[in-house]
């Protein structure tokens, strides 16, 4: 019945103009249709499926997670999807009204900011809002794979036995990267523990692994804010206390802001790139969720130890 379903999702799709071919190829191989958002949750997907099931990552690699768009083809794959995985939390901003509605649709979803401990930004123009950024915590992926684990194996047709295996393999990569990062980030004088990037990412990380959150210069939890004279200026003084001498930039955005602020903050600063919220091409140094992560936290020790 799901497969039917899927079809005939598809050949209405075709009917409107959307533009997609029906449901030879994908649905031909006789596996079921996993849809993931964002490229990090991909990767994490991709991890655990195997190819127990044909898995579609929405997010090119590069890409902001707040505003990238999907083409027709891509909302009516969701549609048909037998699993639609979000992150959710507010982050996928451009799509939330395709993820709206594929769920007044009844397509099953996991949206990965339910299965976790949640916690709300920790600056004030951020309103309390939940932070969505729980990815730097890789015990709190460890939840989302536990979760994925159960929702995969609610899907008819899915390989049970290799499901469980996989997810068993997946979680012990991601407890040793968790003992790799609590390692290194132990190296760090407690006083030089103190981060600043160019827009809130990093709560999970500070709260896992006992980092002090000085600012961001994009205020509020998206990257579609713009900072204003007063958030340099206060932020430029928080940096100037601390006596932070390494800031960092994400390279899901221009550091062009982060470069106005090392300027007008008067003092020298390292501006460090970092990979946060979405996984590179293959070769550009973050191209899985356990690459990306370990060379943040070698670039993050290396750019805060003395």
């Amino acid at each position: 019945m799901r497969m039917l379903r899927a079809c005939a999702l598809l050949a209405t799709s075709a009917l409107i103009g959307v533009g997609v071919t029906g449901c030879s190829g994908e649905a031909a191989s006789g596996r079921p249709r996993i849809v993931v958002t964002t490229n990090i949750l991909g990767d994490v997907v991709e991890n655990v499926v195997g190819d127990a099931a044909e898995v579609t990552t929405l997010m090119k690699p590069n890409a902001d997670p707040h505003s990238f768009e999907i083409s027709a083809q891509e909302a009516a794959r969701m549609d048909a999807a037998d699993l639609l995985v979000t992150n959710g939390l507010g982050l996928e901003e451009g799509l939330q009204q395709h993820i709206d509605r594929t769920a007044s649709a009844g397509v099953p979803t996991l949206v990965a900011g339910d299965v976790i401990d949640v916690l709300p930004y920790t600056s004030e123009d951020a309103a309390g809002a939940d932070d969505p950024h729980f990815w730097t915590d890789p015990a709190r992926v460890i939840d989302v794979v536990d979760a994925l684990e159960v929702a995969l194996l609610d899907i008819d047709g899915i390989d049970a036995e290799r499901i469980r295996a996989r997810a068993d393999d997946y979680r012990g990569e991601l407890a040793e990267l968790d003992e790799e990062m609590s390692t290194a980030f132990a190296a760090i004088p407690a006083d030089r523990r103190a981060l600043v990037t160019n827009h809130h990412v990093f709560g999970y990380l500070a709260d896992r692994f006992d980092f002090r959150l000085l600012g961001a210069v994009i205020p509020g939890g998206t990257t579609l804010a713009a900072p204003s004279a007063a958030d340099l200026r206060d932020l430029t003084d928080a940096i100037d206390d601390a006596g932070v001498r390494t800031i960092f930039a994400e390279s899901s955005q221009p550091d062009r802001l982060i470069q106005v602020l090392a300027s007008e903050a008067g003092i020298e600063v390292d501006v460090v790139e970092l990979f946060t919220e979405s996984l590179t091409e293959p070769g550009e140094g973050a191209d899985t969720y356990l690459t990306m992560m370990r060379a943040n936290t070698e670039r993050i020790a290396d750019g805060l130890n003395p």
